[in-house]
């Protein structure tokens, strides 16, 4: 162990060995906060405590595993499997699954995913007669999510005259209504959103003392990563669980927190210290990183927040490349520049298409830069799209796997009732559906009751074979593994059939991603005999060890955007900056910065909105380990309208002499005696903020500049490139396509270019 500690400085040291009490971590970006999570709780369990009684709690399957992992290299393999380690969702799962027969649930409850609660919701607003333009499916779930997470239940939702007085308001007194039948629904289908994962378990700690006893003597050591993101529900959790023996340690960095409107308070960290007031605080401030100009730049970012907890973050690497901040004329052009910087960089400095990401507020924002991208001919993955497990084929047979355990599952019985076609009409859903509702059952036990409804004979064998059929896929859950049974019922719903016949390039896709679903089960069951997968596998369960069709499902309703997207295929990597939290990049454009896009319009009407979003653009910042480039655009299309654009706020606050302007020049931009900047368009005048002196420009190629062929360049010669300025050749290397020429620039310093690409002028002395 000892060897690993020396590999720490030394706060790190003092956060790994300090065990006992409440303490927080409070760790800048970089900073090396997973390596210190991981050898403290090996640190633990070296020094004689019981794996069992640690419980580590995580915001990503994957940060668990990999933490894990390292356990796994310090301690063995054997401690770290006994280790509760894992999301809120997944551990709370586990204990919900042990517990669920208190909360009258059975073991095997359902968890739906957002698509299945929106897919409930939106058959209950049918079944009121609500209007779906007022009723939004989204809005609803937000809604009732925020109740949730607030520890509201639609009694106490309904019961909240305020609420209602709202309700009543935005003229949408039914959302209580909803919500009760909502919950009602779920109940009968024997399920759980992912929000009741965490409400269910503060309402089983609250009625349950005995319980809350039980799992509080357990877990004598409690550490929570990321707990800037916590929300009330997961709050309350926590401080209920370390209360007996308060050996608390959370770790975090307010200034990384970012996901308000999911319910994440930043309270909770920056008022830890009142709920434990003997707390130890460590501050991990070295960052190991970024280049020191970005360290430099997102220290004067988050300086402007005032809600924050102090910290000195800084680093020992290199001082790095001065910040690009380019400004184009539209955000087509925002795009193409983009992308012809990335081209540029990667012919020049042989770059690979992975070392760079654009990041960017909205997700209508990736639209131009996939265009650019695309014609050059750049690889690229929208990071955050939609998920494996969200695809329509692998979504259908899940539903199947899914009815198969449990029966009572509403939404997968609907989904695959009448899938593959099999004669079953809507009216005839419809009509199961509403005796299901008038009898309170649900519509596998009508369905096993066919005979006893006013249904044509014809109809009443469809839904009886259809019963017969799942029975059969139940007789096989113990006896044949989770693959067996998973490809049993592939085939014999002819799924796999009906994907096979689709010849088109969509039904072959729609195949191999069965196929691949496939070959996930068979990695969770046997993965020594698994192909390794393109999307990330469930994880495997510490409680359970038998590897059933069960816990597959229960381990894949739960992973989350971050767990299933890959990040080392080599392509440019495009994504919100919300999605890109946690990740690195040797290379980051951070795009749109403009007032009403970053910080957003709904964001500058309070002080706490707009300290969100400085902080969202402080995670973008950090994101980048040794280039970093700022774009935004003059104009840009907003709803079909163009609209002027005014560069963003938090371009001023970035020191001056930190940034390296570029395309400040061009002919659509005119400078007056002020120094400040102006669009001219016909008649029309658009103001925006000041700007750098003209001497912070990049350098603006000669008006003889011609490019010499690489063969005329030898070493010692004085050379002009277009963007890096004058300089002089040190060293040539290698020989035709690749012969590459050692520079130094006497404004950007030394580059080493692949002459086939650099387009260098020869500068001949007078």
């Amino acid at each position: 162990m000892q060897k690993f500690l020396e590999t720490l400085n030394h706060p790190q040291q003092q956060a790994t060995t300090t065990v006992k009490g409440p303490m927080m971590i409070i760790a800048g970006a970089g900073s090396g906060k997973t390596r210190v999570i991981t050898f403290r709780i090996a640190y633990l369990m070296h020094n004689g405590v019981d794996p069992f009684s640690i419980l580590a709690l995580t915001f990503t399957n994957k940060a668990a595993k990999e933490m894990k992992e390292r356990i796994e290299q310090i301690v063995g393999a054997d401690k770290a499997r006994s280790l509760w380690m894992g999301t809120f969702h997944s551990v709370f799962n586990k204990i919900l699954r042990i517990e669920s027969e208190k909360l009258g649930f059975p073991a095997n409850f359902t968890v739906y995913d957002t698509d299945d609660s929106k897919s409930l919701l939106k058959s209950i607003i049918k079944e009121l007669g609500l209007d779906e333009k007022q009723y939004k499916p989204n809005l609803v779930y937000s809604r009732i999510s925020a109740a949730k997470n607030n520890l509201l239940s639609w009694k106490a939702y309904n019961a909240n005259e305020e609420i209602q007085r709202e309700d009543k308001l935005s003229v949408k007194p039914q959302l209580g209504t909803i919500y009760k039948i909502y919950q009602q629904r779920l109940f009968q289908s024997s399920a759980m959103d992912f929000d009741d994962l965490l409400f269910n378990t503060n309402v089983l700690f609250r009625d349950f003392p005995d319980v809350l006893l039980k799992y509080q003597h357990k877990f004598k050591y409690v550490m929570v990563d990321e707990y800037q993101d916590t929300n009330f529900s997961q709050y309350v959790i926590v401080k209920k669980l370390a209360a007996v023996n308060e050996n608390i340690c959370v770790v975090g960095d307010d200034a990384q927190s970012i996901y308000a409107f999911r319910g994440a308070n930043i309270q909770n960290i920056l008022n830890f210290k009142k709920d434990y007031p003997d707390l130890k605080v460590f501050k991990l401030e070295q960052n190991y990183r970024s280049t020191k100009i970005i360290v430099k730049a997102a220290n004067s970012i988050i300086a402007n927040n005032k809600a924050q907890l102090k910290k000195d973050v800084w680093t020992q690497n290199d001082e790095g490349e001065k910040i690009d901040v380019l400004r184009a004329f539209t955000d087509n052009e925002e795009g193409q520049i983009v992308a012809s910087s990335i081209f540029e960089t990667k012919m020049n400095e042989t770059a690979q298409n992975s070392a760079f990401a654009i990041l960017y507020r909205t997700n209508a924002q990736s639209r131009a830069f996939e265009e650019g991208l695309r014609k050059l001919n750049i690889p690229y993955r929208i990071y955050g799209g939609i998920s494996f497990y969200q695809r329509k084929e692998v979504k259908d047979l899940v539903a199947y796997l899914k009815l198969t355990i449990n029966p009572n599952d509403e939404e997968s019985f609907k989904r695959i009732i009448n899938y593959p076609a099999r004669g079953i009409g809507k009216t005839s859903i419809e009509k199961l559906m509403v005796y299901a509702s008038d009898n309170d059952k649900s519509l596998w036990t009508m369905s096993e009751n066919i005979d006893l409804l006013q249904f044509n004979a014809g109809t009443r064998k469809l839904f009886a074979d259809f019963v017969t059929m799942i029975k059969s896929f139940q007789t096989l859950l113990n006896k044949k593994d989770a693959y067996e049974v998973a490809s049993h019922i592939a085939k014999s719903t002819g799924i796999l059939k009906e994907l096979y016949n689709d010849q088109s390039v969509e039904g072959l896709s729609r195949y191999e991603n069965i196929q691949e679903l496939l070959n996930s089960i068979k990695e969770f069951v046997s993965p020594e005999a698994a192909d390794s997968p393109e999307y990330v596998a469930p994880l495997p369960d510490d409680m359970l060890e038998e590897k059933t069709l069960a816990l597959y499902l229960q381990q894949v309703t739960l992973l989350t955007d971050a767990d299933a997207e890959g990040n080392e295929d080599e392509t440019v990597k495009l994504m919100t900056i919300h999605a890109a939290k946690g990740l690195e990049f040797k290379s980051v454009f951070v795009v749109g910065l403009e007032e009403n896009l970053f910080p957003g319009t709904l964001s500058v009407s309070s002080r706490e909105d707009l300290e969100e979003e400085r902080r969202l653009f402080y995670v973008a910042v950090t994101r980048a380990e040794q280039k970093l480039t700022i774009t935004h655009a003059a104009t840009r299309y907003k709803y079909g309208n163009l609209e002027y654009c005014e560069p963003s706020r938090f371009l001023e606050e970035l020191p001056q002499n930190l940034l390296q302007y570029v395309g400040y020049n061009s002919k659509s931009w005119t400078e007056d005696k002020s120094n400040k900047k102006q669009y001219e368009s016909g008649t029309s005048v658009t103001k925006v903020k000041p700007v750098a002196p003209v001497s912070n420009y990049i350098h603006k190629p000669s008006t003889d500049f011609v490019a010499a062929f690489p063969e005329e360049l030898q070493s010692g010669m004085d050379v002009e490139h277009q963007k890096f300025g004058f300089g002089k050749i040190l060293a040539m290397e290698g020989s035709n396509d690749g012969k590459m020429a050692t520079i130094f620039f006497q404004q950007a310093g030394q580059k080493k270019l692949l002459l086939k690409f650099a387009k260098l002028s020869i500068v001949k002395s007078n």
